[in-house]
């Protein structure tokens, strides 16, 4: 396996899960660095391989925002690239190429989400790698994937998740269709990418050989469809926008108090005989309405009831009653309620990253806890080629004349 640099995250780095792991980072934007950002925050040493000039393309998105930078680095970028390090080499040279192919015999892992067929014109390839080193793992995240008819085209968040179905069914009835307001196109492109990296590291302890991981943005969303693709594919149905009612389960919505929204999931009939205990409107107790099928063909005529009702008085009077019923509720929060919920500092989901400059920031942390490590303490996003030197002469055991003619030759920065 792969070499971890002592120290990168202190304290820690032996009880993470990818420890001794190393992958080699050749992404950027948004799916493929948040695939990586996850196997670095797993415990895996998260090497970027960036071009040289400028680095990766994101590196200059947001940087000298004035509320959205530090250290000349944005938001966008320093999250995505916490506890990565930098080595630039110029893959389109051979001299460096030959230094990233020195790198693949070390590694574990390459990924990347270039378009399909760059790793091919670019001789990094998993056939031309795995021919350096057969245990390597390769993932390429792709707006469509390597086969098919659109292949080659391009495609970023919002095309694949108005593709991939889930626009169609967002929003209300009498508006367009909206795109989810996180960017699930990349996000889940990357998160499909970090566990086919897992299942094929799984595979090489008994096959002993690596393979090539193909993850298609448009195929995940697809996915996602999930149990509604499948209940289309039965009866040729083809669903729309429901706003954010349920198209089984009532009460089961946002609804308006006097101060704000909230969230009621009555799923089964056994929540909505305790809520409508707390939301006690004589509309409600028809006997009738103790079954679903019943509730569901009156379920504007019972949702307006129930908005009618919750604003007579406030958010947080309605959740103390519902929560102490054992109804299924919640807020809606805003950026700073959710990342304030006592919940969410409970579980260590906002933690501070330090930055190069010597302070930190806070950002979102690790969705998953393990029984035997502790919340890892995170290394600073890297400035631009800052490893490189250290990670050719300690890594690759080049010494320091080398190094200095492959920087004199630019094939590395």
């Amino acid at each position: 396996m792969g070499t971890t640099t002592p120290g990168r995250r202190r304290g820690t780095d032996d009880m993470q899960p990818l420890h001794g792991i190393t992958v080699l980072d050749l992404t950027h934007m948004l799916s493929g660095p948040y695939g990586t950002m996850t196997l670095a925050d797993l415990g895996a040493r998260t090497i970027k391989v960036e071009p040289p000039g400028k680095g990766e393309g994101t590196r200059e998105l947001l940087a000298g925002h004035p509320d959205y930078s530090r250290d000349g680095m944005g938001a966008y970028f320093m999250t995505l690239n916490r506890s990565k390090e930098s080595v630039c080499i110029d893959l389109k040279q051979d001299a460096g190429r030959a230094v990233f192919y020195d790198l693949v015999r070390h590694a574990d892992v390459v990924f990347d989400n270039f378009g399909a067929g760059v790793t091919h014109r670019l001789k990094i390839d998993h056939e031309t790698l795995a021919a350096i080193n057969p245990r390597i793992i390769t993932c390429s995240v792709t707006g469509f994937g390597e086969t098919g008819p659109d292949t080659h085209r391009p495609a970023f968040d919002q095309v694949v998740q108005g593709m991939g179905g889930a626009m169609s069914i967002t929003g209300r009835p009498d508006d367009v269709p909206v795109r989810g307001g996180i960017p699930m196109g990349d996000l889940g492109g990357g998160i499909f990418g970090a566990m086919g990296v897992l299942a094929a590291l799984q595979a090489l302890h008994t096959t002993g050989v690596g393979r090539h991981v193909d993850v298609s943005m448009l195929d995940v969303q697809i996915s996602l469809l999930n149990y509604m693709a499948t209940m289309h594919l039965m009866s040729g149905h083809v669903p729309g926008r429901i706003g954010n009612s349920h198209m089984v389960h009532v009460p089961y919505n946002t609804f308006q108090t006097s101060d704000g929204h909230i969230i009621i999931a009555c799923i089964g009939d056994a929540f909505f005989e305790r809520f409508r205990k707390v939301v006690s409107r004589p509309e409600l107790l028809r006997p009738e309405y103790l079954k679903q099928p019943a509730r569901y063909a009156d379920r504007e005529r019972i949702d307006a009831i129930i908005n009618e009702e919750l604003g007579r008085n406030t958010s947080a009077y309605w959740l103390e009653k519902l929560r102490a019923a054992r109804v299924p509720c919640g807020p809606v929060n805003d950026f700073a309620q959710a990342l304030s919920d006592p919940q969410i500092v409970a579980r260590d989901m906002v933690v501070e990253v330090p930055l190069p400059g010597g302070t930190s920031v806070p950002m979102p942390g690790i969705p998953m806890k393990f029984s035997d490590s502790a919340t890892p303490e995170f290394g600073a996003p890297p400035t631009l080629g800052r490893d490189t030197r250290s990670v050719l002469g300690e890594l690759l055991g080049y010494d320091a004349a080398q190094i200095d003619a492959l920087r004199d030759a630019n094939a590395i920065q």
